[in-house]
């Protein structure tokens, strides 16, 4: 018995030091929250430049969680670094975006010279699309972890690249208030206005969800609202599709129009908490919400329910509803298996409503202006308006507000000021890198939901990338798809060899097409989210629209 007691009292594995606990103690709090682990992981990884095993094992020591639980989180996502406890981190780092368009824009020869520039004590890495791709090519500056203004010798070695900025002025909540802002909020909260009403509203606009997926919003809100209490909302800002930045360039200039939305959905549905999900890359945009949340909780036009904004921390499959609900609850970011399904059993395993940022910035304009307002946009035979975010070979990339159903040559032509000069139209992405490729004769396809499925490709997010005769439909397949090898969560054998043998095939100068055609069906068949679903799109493009570049 002595022996087993004194066995005991010396616990096997790594146990916590003394000072390790001290410093995870004086940045981390409520450590019997399971849910906010992603969030501890990030005010280590903020303030050590990285995380060190030491710090994760007396994290889990406080959290009373098993070490392996911690350290499987924290190598899940692509923004935490576990370290050795011996490890020195460079005090600089600047990520250099290799998406599409910023391959386009030269981010190849950015990634070859800014290392000589820069010196050793600059860390230059490659990192996945950063949600900037109308300024292209895109470098991030990192220090302590924490991105901040570019110092004058970043900036002077990116030159026509383009880096992190401050903020536009957008409109706070004073300047909303003054232009009518959250008076459908207090309405509702009041019963001038009625939850009926609104309901009705949102479903005759026909809005669809603009994350990509595109399901009814009103109905959405209706099915929820019929679940049992109490109920959740996820709002999905993890804007990660290449090519894809209309969010954020919402979020930047008028916050409170999707905060509203936001509460009017509370309401109508009956919504005790909201969490927010915004992607890590938007650092800017997370310091503007903290900011203007803080502004509306400290004079609410309405109760609130429970907020709460969590940070993403790189990882592109948390865009999907159930990944990112894990992700929330402080997990590795691994999507469900359906049913059931998050109207049932959701966050928490709680019913929930899940949105995408921009479909609630429409529901203040669509309820007051009424829905004929929203129907009366639309162009070949479609209703409603979409934002595009358009990149690539114009001249005017951007977020282009346009009616739903306009043509990529029209979108081009009206919208962006035309090609680029000495370019010409050659091929498309329609909905950014899993929306599929499609050629320049294809160019008058109206752009909507339920438009482009006959020709192999989706609108999605309504992500743009506008290629010319200077690139080629194999090059921007074969970038896509690496981007889907380096996202894939891994938990589906499918996807997570389908995509790195897909791109090891895509890289030889002509193409096993058989043997890629059998990959593309077991992704489209077998993976469990869409991720590995719609990775095969662009290489089935490639091959049924740009043969002979790969023959």
């Amino acid at each position: 018995m002595r022996d087993t007691l004194r066995r005991i009292s010396h616990l096997k594995g790594r146990q916590p030091d003394v000072q390790s606990l001290q410093e995870v103690r004086s940045l981390v709090h409520a450590f019997e929250r399971r849910d906010l682990l992603i969030e501890h992981l990030h005010a280590l990884n903020d303030a050590y430049r990285g995380l060190f095993e030491r710090h994760l094992v007396a994290l889990a020591h406080e959290m009373k969680l098993p070490m392996a639980e911690v350290f499987e989180v924290a190598t899940f996502y692509h923004h935490f670094e576990v370290l050795p406890n011996d490890a020195t981190q460079a005090a600089l780092t600047v990520r250099v975006c290799d998406g599409l368009s910023c391959e386009m824009g030269g981010a190849k020869q950015l990634l070859a010279k800014l290392p000589a520039l820069l010196g050793a004590e600059v860390r230059v890495i490659r990192a996945p699309c950063v949600g900037r791709c109308e300024q292209a090519p895109v470098a991030v500056v990192h220090q302590n972890a924490v991105p901040h203004a570019t110092p004058d010798k970043v900036k002077a070695a990116v030159q026509a690249g383009h880096t992190q900025q401050a903020l536009p002025d957008y409109v706070d909540m004073a300047a909303y208030l003054a232009d009518g802002g959250y008076a459908l909020a207090a309405s509702l909260s009041k019963g001038t206005a009625q939850t009926e009403d609104v309901l009705q509203a949102m479903e005759a606009s026909g809005l669809r969800g603009l994350g990509g997926a595109g399901f009814p919003a009103g109905r959405k809100w209706r099915i929820v609202r019929e679940q049992t209490a109490p109920r959740v909302m996820a709002v999905n800002i993890d804007e990660g599709e290449p090519g894809t930045f209309k969010d954020r360039t919402y979020l930047e200039r008028d916050p409170h129009r999707f905060l509203e939305g936001m509460l009017v959905a509370a309401q109508v549905v009956g919504i005790e908490a909201i969490y927010i999900y915004l992607r890590d890359e938007y650092h800017g945009c997370r310091a503007l919400l903290q900011h203007e949340l803080a502004a509306l909780q400290a004079n609410p036009p309405c109760p609130l329910p429970h907020i709460e904004l969590r940070r993403g921390a790189g990882a592109y499959v948390c865009g999907e509803e159930s990944a990112m609900i894990e992700s929330i609850e402080g997990k590795r970011g691994e999507p469900r298996m359906r049913p059931p399904y998050i109207a049932q059993v959701g966050l928490f395993g709680k019913p929930t409503l899940e949105h995408n940022f921009e479909t609630l910035y429409w529901v203040r304009d669509i309820v007051q202006k009424g829905s004929q307002w929203f129907t009366s946009f639309g162009a070949n035979g479609r209703v409603g308006l979409r934002s595009f975010s358009v990149s690539g070979r114009v001249k005017q990339p951007g977020v282009k507000l346009a009616p739903a159903g306009i043509t990529v040559q029209a979108l081009i032509d009206e919208y962006c000021g035309g090609m680029l000069e000495g370019h010409t139209l050659y091929a498309y992405l329609p909905g950014g890198a899993s929306g599929g490729i499609l050629p320049a004769r294809l160019n008058q396809i109206p752009l909507d939901f339920d438009t482009l499925q006959a020709h192999g490709c989706f609108i999605g997010s309504a992500a743009v990338v506008v290629l010319s005769q200077h690139d080629t439909a194999r090059d921007a397949a074969l970038n896509a798809m690496a981007f889907f090898a380096h996202e894939s969560c891994g938990q589906c054998t499918p996807c997570r060899v389908g995509t790195v043998k897909a791109v090891q095939l895509m890289q030889a100068p002509t193409w096993d097409n058989a043997t890629l055609e059998d990959l593309n069906e077991v992704m489209v068949d077998a993976s469990i989210c869409g991720l590995g679903q719609a990775a095969p799109n662009p290489v089935r493009c490639v091959q049924t629209y740009f043969p002979h570049e790969v023959a």
